[in-house]
């Protein structure tokens, strides 16, 4: 009998379900496997994230995404970072950028750098030394150069875009390669009595699929991996305590910037995500310390437009399955769990799956020992992610809200408290080589909530003081002189949106 997968099912659509579906739609070549997805249009998406980090130019490449028609077809704009305002008390504001800190040819030393001058008394704050949040406060925009002796080698960046023209413009992508979509509600699930297997599907339609291998994108009900085959969950709340959120677009209020805003608010915090055509928004904040009544009062006060609709509930529990893959099902997207969308992840996390499942591609019987694999791997990248949003949490100052007296008070993962004192006490970013968040954005938050570093690396003693200084008023020099003559972010935008499509 043949082991090989020969038929491959996917559960919702939306933004995961349509990815999936556009990565295995371009492995899938010459063709090893059908591929069926099933979904509702009576269903809605949750489609909060219209936020992304670089990581997306890896799937974009791989799906074969043109980034003009990405621009086009999904009203995007560019994202140079992400501007964290209140963390700190009211008028505080620090950025993550996702470019590097430096000179192209300092690499990580750079912060050793930095921090001996910080401690000799130097006054130059971090940003100083980077492009990106340079050009992003400035609301300029540049690709990175591939000319790693270049300044623009430093930079970094990703997109906003409408979540569910997302979804759409990668259906119709794969609908061309093949890709059989079914309308419909799953009413049934079968399995096979010996293994649990799940085996086949039936719609309230009547419509029976069957499956060697299922890709459960049925969002936070889990109809495959949480419903029916009782996966169990693991909450941390404890840690990440906001379990709601309100979701509200409104007029743009001028240009677009090309960075995400996130406030903190009384009882959680706010995004603002500028597209072509409006800015998305949202509260996320804890039900213990705010009514949702209250909550949707204060976002829809402080828009910076005219609300374009009634802001949209989103219940949840931050967490994740304790299997992404069980059997043979594997979750992504919302059904895998949830990590809130303060550093913009979600997507991510989504690409994260995608990529494990080709390395890890199974036979029919799927290999206890492969999704072992799998869920070891694509769980270390999940808790990095987790500590890397506690930090936000745990080090905001000058607040006094019961939300953030409690989460000043927590007690931290182990992994995270090994992290922080590395930094404090040594100024050295301690990493696993397979973390999503580098050097720089580690640096940027840690940083911007107050983490100061008491030591740096003793090899910068190596060279004069004078000649450190020297090094980084250079760097300064450069980064200033170059800021505007680079183009508006807006310009750049337009200019793209010119490209003719490619053939």
């Amino acid at each position: 009998m043949d082991q090989r997968i020969g038929k491959v099912v996917i559960l919702g659509g939306g933004t995961a379900g349509w990815m999936a579906a556009a990565a295995l739609a371009k492995v899938n070549n010459p063709k090893l496997f059908d591929i069926t997805l099933i979904e509702s249009d009576e269903i809605g998406i949750v489609g909060v994230g219209e936020a992304t980090i670089p990581t997306i130019h890896w799937f974009n490449q791989l799906a074969g995404i043109d980034e003009a028609a990405l621009l086009r077809e999904t009203h995007a704009t560019y994202k140079l970072g992400i501007e964290f305002t209140g963390w700190n008390g009211e008028g505080s504001a620090y950025f993550h950028p996702f470019g590097r800190y430096g000179a192209p040819s300092d690499g990580p030393m750079f912060y050793h750098r930095w921090i001996r001058a910080l401690l000799a008394g130097d006054t130059h704050g971090a940003e100083a030394y980077s492009l990106t949040t340079q050009l992003a406060r400035a609301g300029r925009f540049a690709h990175p150069s591939n000319d790693p002796r270049s300044l623009l080698s430093t930079l970094g960046f990703a997109y906003h875009f409408d979540a569910a023209s997302y979804a759409a413009f990668l259906r119709r992508q794969c609908e061309a390669k093949g890709v059989r979509r079914i309308e419909g509600k799953v009413e049934r699930v079968e399995q096979n009595g010996e293994t649990g297997f799940v085996t086949r599907l039936t719609t309230q339609r009547g419509e029976v699929i069957e499956g060697d291998l299922f890709i459960d994108c049925s969002g936070f009900r889990g109809l495959l991996i949480e419903q029916t085959l009782k996966t169990g969950y693991e909450d941390w709340t404890h840690w990440l305590p906001c379990d709601r959120a309100l979701a509200v677009p409104c007029e743009s209020a001028g240009p677009p910037t090309p960075f995400t805003r996130a406030t903190a608010r009384e009882a959680g915090w706010q995004w603002c995500i500028p597209l072509q055509h409006r800015i998305g928004n949202g509260y996320v904040y804890s039900s213990q310390h705010i009514s949702d009544d209250e909550a949707a009062e204060k976002l829809l006060s402080r828009l910076d437009g005219k609300a374009l609709a009634d802001p949209r509930p989103i219940r949840f529990t931050t967490g994740r399955r304790r299997k992404v893959w069980n059997r043979n099902v594997i979750a992504m997207g919302l059904a895998s769990g949830f990590l809130e969308p303060l550093e913009s992840t979600s997507i991510h996390l989504i690409q994260s799956a995608i990529a494990k499942l080709l390395s890890l591609f199974p036979t029919r019987g799927c290999d206890p020992l492969v999704a072992e694999q799998f869920n070891r791997v694509y769980g270390e990248d999940v808790e990095t992610v987790r500590d890397f949003l506690i930090l936000h949490y745990h080090r905001t100052q000058g607040r006094n809200e019961p939300l953030w007296r409690q989460c000043q008070a927590m007690s931290l993962p182990d992994s995270l408290t090994y992290k922080e004192e590395q930094f404090t006490r040594t100024g050295r970013i301690v990493l696993g080589t397979d973390e999503l968040f580098r050097e720089a954005s580690w640096f940027a938050v840690m940083m911007g909530q107050g983490l100061v570093p008491q030591d740096y690396n003793p090899l910068m003693d190596s060279f004069s003081a004078a000649a450190n200084d020297q090094h980084l008023a250079r760097i300064r020099s450069e980064i200033a002189a170059a800021t505007p003559k680079l183009p508006r972010h807006e310009d750049v935008i337009r200019q793209r949106l010119q490209t003719p499509a490619p053939r």
